[in-house]
């Protein structure tokens, strides 16, 4: 027996795809786009997509999948780790739209025909379910990238148990996460392609340009982004157009901060939970239930070892690196992960909950505590201590912060040393990379030369 097939995009082909500067884009044409781009490419085994364009990521995506190619998405595009993409998948091939080509990758536009050059498909291309469509890269935030396939029809399903949820019909979706990462690929792209909805094409970041693309687009609107966009956004103190729908994911969300967000916005925010190996699990609005909702399918084996996710969209059983607490077989409660917790003098805390009382010392903007490795002058005393990084405002000093988190924390877990920094080392998505912080620790920690 044959494999199903899924098609390319459940829209209609005179249904809107695709929203931006340059006009509406119907599914029709975007049929037709990805057509145009699949016959064109060069030989090659896998791809990458840079395309900052989210329509033009949608039709490099869609001419891979018709090409038979998997696409990749590395959590890092540093020349190290292109080197070693290219060293592990032979034949790699940059998809762009010039605005991000990698050195020393072959490179290929993403180049569609001009308007009325190519003759729009009226029938969606059809994908076998089973046809790998992406290798999806875990971000680093907690250690080396690893690598996970993510199959056509697990992800159709993935967005269409997400559209299910969400309500997405209709919508024009602004994103501010990447279409790179496993959340922006569900959330606007998947959710777009199998959920009804329409996608801005650019990728706002700053304040200014995120109240721009709400205003440019149509509604009703749906604000895909993380907590530190979103907290970002509410402190610039801009005028905020309206936007129905709220969602927001990659890491912990402040109850504090949602509620916020719901009240400058008048909109509910949903908020997700999940990780790269599973793809996204579970709901919750936060001001309303702390508790999680698993997504249609999903299910939950929690044992004193761990908790494993499986069913529905998850196409294999999925260890979580988080604490869950049943509630019942379709709600859990969210604890800290495994790899967040530390024992410092016999004594366990959450580094994401230290970090949040480091967070609400007035006059901090950001920061984070984390566990140094191996600091030569603690493993010479034979201590672990843990450290932290700070932003905060002119005028709040190290030692008034410190005696802020006395009054908040045990004195075993206040940071030695707490450096100030201008920023931290945040990616696409405003994750901190875990590497990347313990460089800079190491750099600033450095003695420096008399």
């Amino acid at each position: 027996m044959n494999p199903p097939a899924l098609a390319l995009s459940a829209h209609a082909p005179d249904e809107t795809l695709a929203l931006g500067p340059q006009g509406p884009v119907t599914a029709a044409r975007f049929f037709a786009d990805a057509q145009s781009v699949a016959e064109a490419l060069p030989a090659s085994q896998y791809v990458l997509n840079t395309c900052h364009d989210r329509y033009l990521f949608m039709v490099g995506l869609g001419a891979a999948l018709l090409a038979g190619r998997p696409t990749l998405m590395p959590s890092s595009l540093a020349p190290e780790s292109v080197r070693q993409l290219q060293e592990r998948y032979p034949q790699l091939l940059c998809l762009h739209d010039g605005q991000e080509r990698p050195e020393g990758l072959p490179a290929w536009p993403v180049a569609p025909p001009a308007a009325g050059a190519a003759r729009a498909l009226q029938d969606a291309p059809l994908i076998e379910a089973n046809q790998v469509a992406a290798i999806v890269f875990t971000s680093g935030t907690t250690g080396a990238p690893t690598a996970h396939l993510k199959r056509w029809g697990g992800l159709c399903a993935d967005g269409e148990a997400e559209a299910r949820r969400i309500g997405s019909q209709g919508l024009a979706i602004i994103a501010t996460v990447p279409s790179q990462h496993m959340y922006g690929l569900e959330s606007s792209v998947m959710l777009t392609l199998r959920g009804g909805a329409r996608l801005w094409r650019e990728r706002p970041f700053y304040p200014a340009d995120i109240c721009a693309a709400l205003r440019a687009a149509p509604g009703p609107r749906m604000l895909v982004t993380t907590p530190f966009h979103l907290g970002a956004l509410l402190a610039a103190q801009v005028a905020l157009p309206s936007c129905e729908r709220l969602l927001c994911s990659t890491a912990p969300l402040p109850v504090a901060l949602a509620r916020q967000a719901e009240a400058a916005f008048g909109s509910p925010l949903t908020e997700i939970y999940g990780c790269t190996e599973s793809g996204q699990i579970a709901t919750r609005r936060p001001t309303q239930d702390e508790a999680w909702h698993l997504l249609d399918g999903v299910q939950l084996d929690v044992s004193a070892e761990g908790a494993w996710a499986h069913g529905g969209h998850v196409q294999i059983r999925v260890k979580l690196s988080d604490h869950i607490e049943p509630l019942d077989e379709r709600r859990f409660r969210l604890g800290s992960r495994h790899a967040d917790m530390v024992n410092v003098a016999g004594k366990r805390a959450s580094l994401s909950a230290l970090t949040a009382q480091l967070l609400g010392v007035e006059g901090v903007t950001d920061g984070c505590f984390f566990l140094p490795q191996n600091p030569a002058a603690e493993k010479q005393a034979g201590v672990q201590r843990l450290a932290a990084l700070v932003v905060a405002a002119p005028g709040m000093t190290p030692e008034r912060i410190m005696g802020a988190l006395r009054q908040r924390m045990d004195p075993a877990f206040l940071p030695r040393p707490l450096l100030p920094v201008p920023a931290l080392p945040r990616n696409a998505t405003g994750k901190i990379v875990a590497k990347e912080v313990q460089a800079l620790y190491q750099t600033l920690c450095q003695p420096r030369a008399r």
